[in-house]
């Protein structure tokens, strides 16, 4: 086989990839390890950038998105026994957000990329990369009992984390920085009507709550635990009492209870690989970098990988040369680096630390107090939660 793009991974970035290459008019392959049926109902958690929603609308994917999703227009930031709230379009010219499960994204992608003749190889095995830093690179996997090979001019590695693409750089050649957090986060999802409109991120003495929402029916709660804790150990009830201690507060409607249908405990860490290119081989999404959940990053930064990589493509298939492919990795860690930064500022701000004291704790409650009192530190949360532009 022979293809212009080989693309490792049917994630989002992966996904949009492909219908940004499609839309330029350059032929792609995806490779997937997992079967079409795990991607798509792998549940995730999927706060959508402003620019997120917009791509997904241009690329034709967004009609369900938009029909089953959920506009936010702020956060409640809760602290000190009380709540404030920060409203994004006052701040950003209009900008918002969307809750949109991951899985959801992805189902949409898969769908509209099958639905326009796009090939997508699912549950391959034994990746091998060749070539990557020469002209001509390859692919070769085991598909079904065979093993191929696909030819390309590009490799876009967007098979995550523990995917082969990153390890195909030589060690040599590339510098990664890694930061384990000793946070956990216990999340639930749970059969009940959203207990707020809108996101509720609380800092407390017990430690962090968050209340989100995937559906009308279905709602997202998350508390800070031990990263080593025993999901045995956390009872149903105990998860509620957690989360009414924690995020309650007088003169506001309680948390509205519901069976909990699924629970686990992951932790937090945060990683970053540089540079993200090597030769013809480029890497996309997590396979280049993790943040904090806190922010709301992962998917969005994804998605931004996907659209400076086909870009750079296509003005490279154009016959404009290489510049944008050779600035490729600075572009997109401008951005992942930004990320970082907020997604640290935010675990900082509302988690317990586990070796803090009281001092600490007062002062997170300042920290707190004045970015939901002060015009500019509002303005500079809203314009980092809803997404900043592409420096190109």
């Amino acid at each position: 086989m022979r293809t212009e793009v080989g693309i490792i991974g049917a994630g989002p970035a992966g996904l949009v990839l492909g219908q940004l290459l499609r839309r330029s008019g350059i032929d792609s392959v995806v490779l997937e390890s997992k079967s079409r049926q795990e991607i798509e109902t792998t549940v995730r958690a999927g706060v959508l950038e402003q620019g997120t929603v917009d791509l997904l609308n241009e690329l034709g994917v967004g009609e369900r998105m938009l029909r089953e999703g959920s506009f936010h227009h702020g956060v409640e930031i809760r602290f000190d026994g009380g709540g404030r709230r920060v409203d994004f379009p006052s701040h950003t010219d209009g900008r918002r957000i969307m809750l949109y499960p991951q899985q959801e994204v992805v189902k949409d992608l898969v769908a509209g990329r099958l639905g326009a003749g796009g090939d997508i190889f699912f549950g391959v095995s034994d990746v091998e990369i060749r070539g990557a830093d020469t002209g001509s690179p390859s692919l070769s996997f085991s598909h079904e009992g065979r093993r191929h090979d696909i030819d390309c001019a590009f490799i876009a590695g967007c098979d995550g984390f523990h995917g082969p693409s990153r390890q195909a750089i030589p060690a040599r050649g590339r510098r990664e920085y890694n930061r384990t957090i000793p946070i956990g986060w216990l999340g639930i999802l749970i059969e009940a009507p959203p207990s707020s409109p809108e996101l509720i991120y609380t800092n407390h003495r017990r430690g962090f709550s968050l209340i989100s929402t995937r559906s009308p029916e279905v709602q997202r709660m998350y508390i800070q635990v031990s990263p080593d804790d025993d999901i045995a150990a956390w009872p149903d009830g105990r998860i509620w009492q957690e989360l009414h201690d924690r995020t309650d507060i007088p003169g506001r409607p309680e948390l509205i209870e519901g069976p909990i249908f699924q629970k686990g405990i992951v932790a937090m860490r945060s990683f970053v690989c540089e540079p993200m290119s090597y030769g013809r081989l480029y890497l996309a999404g997590d396979s280049a970098h993790i943040v904090p959940p806190t922010g709301a990053k992962g998917l969005n930064l994804a998605v931004t990988d996907a659209v400076v990589l086909a870009r750079a493509i296509a003005e490279w298939r154009s016959g404009g040369g290489n510049a944008l492919l050779d600035a490729y990795s600075e572009i997109c860690l401008r951005r992942v680096w930004k990320a970082q930064r907020f997604s640290t500022f935010m675990t900082r701000s509302l988690h317990r630390d586990p070796d803090g004291d009281d001092y600490d704790h007062r002062i997170q409650v300042a920290e707190l107090d004045y970015l939901t009192s002060s015009e500019a530190a509002m303005r500079s949360f809203a314009e980092n939660y809803t997404g900043l532009p592409i420096e190109w």
